[in-house]
């Protein structure tokens, strides 16, 4: 196989509209924490009220995307952080179109998510991280999913803040504990400063 095709020449084509021309502005809202923490939950709530609110919006959560885009990776940490990497390529590409693209994830390591702030920082587009800092306890509680009982037993090796750790956001635009409030009220709280933030882009 020729040189040429193993590594053909990649040239970047620049669209004949600038941002401003689309009919609204985006952003991208990462929202991370522990599994059970309420992450999808709160995705949920604020694409419905922003939707309401006349901002188009869409959600991208962690585990949807590995039905699809991400069905190729497993969870080692290298995996892990090739998914982080997919989704901020995708929320990047959807903020740009003008839509405030929601990522659910549990994104456990502090350098992936600052490479997925610096995905869109370096484009110009806004990049807020929400942390759902619901306590290790009430998500064991919770277990919608059944996967902290499976952890304890040994049968998932590696879970993320039974033997693996999570690594807390140091500096997250909003954090919020979801045992103590309701995903609903969160999302109104956050939907009129997220509807701001893309009004005064230009």
């Amino acid at each position: 196989m020729g040189e040429s095709l193993r590594t053909p020449p990649l040239q970047w084509h620049d669209a004949r509209i600038a941002r401003r021309d689309r009919i609204s502005r985006g952003m991208t809202v990462w929202i991370t924490g522990l599994s059970g923490a309420g992450k999808s939950t709160l995705a949920c709530e604020l694409e419905r009220a922003l939707i309401e609110a006349g901002q188009p919006a869409y959600r991208l959560d962690g585990d949807n995307m590995r039905h699809g885009l991400n069905s190729d990776l497993g969870f080692t940490m290298a995996d892990r952080s090739e998914n982080v990497r997919r989704l901020a390529e995708v929320a990047r590409l959807l903020a740009d179109s003008g839509l405030v693209a929601i990522v659910a994830a549990i994104s456990p390591l502090r350098a992936d998510r600052s490479l997925a702030r610096a995905t869109h920082e370096q484009d110009g587009l806004p990049f807020w991280e929400i942390y759902m800092d619901t306590a290790l306890s009430v998500c064991e509680q919770r277990d919608p999913k059944g996967l902290y009982r499976r952890a304890r037993a040994g049968s998932i090796p590696n879970f993320t803040g039974i033997d693996h750790a999570y690594e807390p956001p140091l500096d997250a635009e909003a954090t919020f504990t979801n045992d103590e409030r309701e995903p609903a009220s969160i999302a109104a709280q956050l939907c009129p400063t997220l509807l701001a933030q893309v009004a005064a882009l230009r």
